[in-house]
């Protein structure tokens, strides 16, 4: 799969990655983008963990597509590991595309998560990502 916007300028730092993160992933199938899950790897220097991982991560990468269940409670659930400063990364095939999820439906999910979008990035040719972020009053 080609990513054209994977590892251009600005597009890790906009979703909150870094080198030496932590990044755990959600919704994992065969349609994600290999493309970008590597190069999320090669920054962070490590794989990703998996979804029964219980340790504290600094970032989660959700991919969620239209007829995956109940977004809120998907969001909800990739809140428990996250640290202080975490954010979710939630990717959601690109408008046109297979499985995409309304934006609207986005803002509403994440506001009844509890959480704020910061920005959309184009990831890859299929894919779009959300970051999104717990309110910094409500973490301690």
């Amino acid at each position: 799969m080609n990513s054209p916007a994977v590892g251009g300028a600005g597009t890790f730092p906009k979703l909150g990655l870094a080198p030496g993160q932590i990044v755990q992933e959600f919704g994992y199938d065969d349609d994600v983008d290999a493309d970008f899950r590597f190069a999320v790897e090669d920054l962070v220097g490590g794989e990703l963990e998996y979804d029964d991982f219980s340790g504290v991560v600094d970032a989660v990468l959700l991919w969620w597509r239209d007829g995956d269940g109940d977004l809120v409670d998907a969001l909800v659930d990739s809140l428990t590991n996250l640290a202080d400063g975490a954010s979710i990364i939630l990717l959601t095939p690109r408008a046109g595309r297979a499985g995409e999820v309304d934006a609207s439906e986005i803002d509403e999910a994440a506001v009844t998560a509890g959480l704020h979008a910061t920005g959309t990035v184009a990831v890859a040719a299929d894919w779009s990502a959300n970051r999104l972020v717990p309110p910094k009053s409500a973490r301690k």
